[in-house]
């Protein structure tokens, strides 16, 4: 009976991850064309694509779940999906929270998008998504924040004359500037920020982390790893 007992507590403290052929991948949704949401209410973009060949390549099964970004590291601790794939650069402040894999996306630019290049980057209102690198960057840099849940709320804080200023990826913010038809315009300069974006995972789960490293090393070796990031991204994006 102790046997038992103490069977069943051991199986129920492990999460389910090492002995589940199922990994439930967390992921904003709303970050295209990182990650979002499609017509036909799935998940989409190249972390989907990424995620699916990494799963394939570790013989793992890949379920897809959302969660709003504020709230993303939590929601991986307390063991609501298993990973976190969304955009997210590897800081050492999240670090310590989580653990990361390698990155899959090299490091990158943030940049400053507004509606004249007029803008008072360093005294004015700056725009950022809650919880991001950019929000602490402007938060340190004399600017007056304003953060927002989604990434869609900074960009109509912009445009509604709210904010200034936004300050995110570069690579989301070139095909908003592009289909503005000049009505928006990068200013300033762009803003090197994090290690690079990596998978997130509980800091219990070694041997994921493990599985997953090693298939972001066969992609970078055969170079799909490239080639998904220029699918998404365009000839000028860094590669491996």
């Amino acid at each position: 009976m102790k046997k038992l007992i103490l069977t069943t507590a051991v199986l129920a403290l492990s999460a389910g991850v090492a002995m589940a052929q199922t990994v439930r991948m967390g992921t904003e949704g709303a970050y295209p064309p990182y990650n979002f949401i499609n017509d036909a209410g799935e998940v989409d973009g190249f972390e989907r694509e990424l995620g699916d060949e990494l799963c394939a390549r570790a013989e793992l099964t890949c379920e897809w779940v959302t969660n709003d970004w504020d709230s993303i590291i939590p929601n991986l601790v307390s063991g609501n999906y298993d990973t976190i794939i969304a955009g997210m650069s590897i800081t050492d402040e999240r670090d310590e929270v989580i653990d990361f894999t390698q990155d899959y996306y090299p490091p990158t630019a943030s940049a400053f998008m507004a509606v004249s290049d007029s803008v008072d980057l360093e005294g004015g209102v700056i725009a950022a998504q809650t919880a991001t690198i950019q929000a602490g960057y402007v938060a340190s840099s004399g600017a007056t924040l304003v953060e927002y849940p989604t990434p869609d709320e900074t960009i109509a804080a912009v445009t509604s004359g709210e904010a200034d200023a936004v300050l995110a990826d570069k690579d989301y913010l070139v095909p908003i500037v592009d289909e503005s038809g000049g009505a928006l315009m990068f200013v300033g300069n762009d803003v090197p920020l994090g290690g690079g974006i990596g998978l997130g995972i509980r800091e219990s789960d070694t041997e994921l982390r493990g599985k997953f490293n090693a298939a972001i090393d066969s992609m970078k070796a055969d170079g799909s790893l490239n080639t998904l990031l220029v699918k998404w991204f365009g000839d000028g994006i860094a590669t491996y």
